[in-house]
């Protein structure tokens, strides 16, 4: 048997015009909301920090030491202001391999349940951390003396966000009736 490759000999001219076949689309930034771009900035907060440090204690010989602080502090917030991005999209860590093999309803049933869970636990930790920002939100940071409930101001407004984005999937499954644990295949375009 002959493993040898056979190539069709193509010119120039036919490989250039294989890129005009294809007009590019234009960006859509319709899927994403505002917990995305408000990460997205933090995220470069903490990216510009992070080669401030670089910079400084590599470059100049002197680093910044607020630098470090606020990178840590910055990516915090991406943390959990990212999360509620991954509650909207459904990706988080799941186990679904026990919903292949119960019937409907019972795997329907179980689908609502964790989407109450889901609920109930964010809501729960939005109390978690009001009642730690009453506590000890009013803690000066280490360097720059600003106070930290900034920091535990943004964990909370991700957790307020985690929190309605589960509400708004729970009732988007409850319509539907069916999750993405039920059936992931509809969701990521493989089920036919």
């Amino acid at each position: 048997m002959s493993t040898v490759e056979v190539h069709k000999q193509i010119t120039a001219d036919e490989i250039a015009h294989t890129f005009e076949d294809e007009v590019p689309k234009g960006a859509d930034l319709g899927q994403y909301a505002a917990e995305d771009w408000l990460a997205l900035a933090i995220f470069w907060v903490m990216a510009l920090s992070v080669f401030l440090q670089f910079f400084t204690r590599y470059v100049l010989n002197d680093s910044y030491a607020w630098t470090e602080e606020i990178a840590t502090y910055c990516l915090i917030g991406v943390v959990f202001i990212g999360s509620a991005m991954c509650v909207r999209l459904s990706r988080h860590i799941q186990v679904d391999l026990v919903f292949r093999y119960l019937p409907h309803p019972p795997a329907r049933a179980l689908s609502t349940v964790i989407d109450l869970i889901r609920i109930a636990f964010f809501g729960y930790a939005i109390k978690l951390v009001w009642q730690f920002i009453q506590i000890i939100g009013d803690e000066r940071m280490t360097t720059i003396k600003l106070q930290k409930g900034f920091v535990y101001y943004a964990v909370l407004l991700g957790f307020v966000l985690m929190f309605a984005r589960s509400i708004q999937i729970a009732v988007e499954n409850w319509r539907r009736g069916f999750s993405i644990l039920e059936r992931p295949g509809a969701f990521d375009g493989t089920e036919g």
